[in-house]
């Protein structure tokens, strides 16, 4: 995933907007795993893992998101997209040893606390977000990138985020829906979105595949 927008209170608002190569094998939200029973996501059927997962019986969601930094170990390298549904699951965050994965981005979010874990290869960082609405990309919470200059605005005066995401899929490196042509070939695009809303005793989520829209 390439782009989350948090907004903190009641309901405690996230929408992930999931980038990726258009080849790359998945599917929509769904229990896909039995060793995290009650855990909603959309799964990636390369590594089996996700990039947003949502446990609506205890109130908590959790959102990965590439880092930037030095790559894991080739021999010991393991998917990152379990790092969210341990998270979502039980609360467990990556305080341990992160050496096994590539430089990430993990929010993990309830009603009593929005945090993000930032692993870069060498060191794992721990902050909260600030109260209000929040933009995570790649580089983190980085005000500067143009996508945070040109879109946090929007989202703050948006009274329907969905409405941000009625947009044609462009190149550019301010757009929040990308989709553009590799030299090789390969096209990188914006997959889905799904937006999350945790309230006390409610939790609800929209999908929105935007594959459906695209052709090769």
């Amino acid at each position: 995933m390439c782009t989350l927008i948090v907004r903190t209170g009641r309901p405690l608002t996230l929408m992930g907007v999931r980038d990726e190569f258009a080849d790359r094998p998945w599917e929509g939200p769904g229990e896909h795993w039995p060793e995290y029973p009650g855990v909603i996501g959309g799964r990636d059927l390369k590594a089996g893992g996700t990039w947003l997962a949502v446990n609506p019986a205890a109130g908590r969601a959790a959102a990965l998101l590439n880092g930037h930094g030095r790559a894991a170990e080739v021999t010991t390298k393991v998917s990152r997209g379990d790092l969210a549904l341990r998270a979502a699951y039980s609360g467990e965050t990556p305080e341990g040893d992160p050496t096994r994965y590539d430089p990430f981005h993990l929010v993990v979010a309830d009603l009593t606390a929005v945090r993000m874990f930032s692993w870069d290869g060498e060191r794992l960082a721990v902050s909260d977000l600030p109260d209000g609405i929040s933009m995570v990309v790649n580089s983190g919470l980085d005000p500067e990138n143009p996508r945070v200059v040109y879109y946090l605005p929007k989202f703050t005066a948006a009274a329907e985020w969905r409405d941000l995401i009625k947009v044609r899929p462009s190149s550019d490196r301010r757009a929040l829906i990308v989709r553009h042509r590799l030299p090789d070939g390969r096209i990188f695009a914006s997959l889905s979105v799904m937006e999350v809303a945790i309230s006390p005793g409610d939790v609800t989520y929209d999908f929105t595949d935007l594959t459906a829209e695209q052709d090769g």
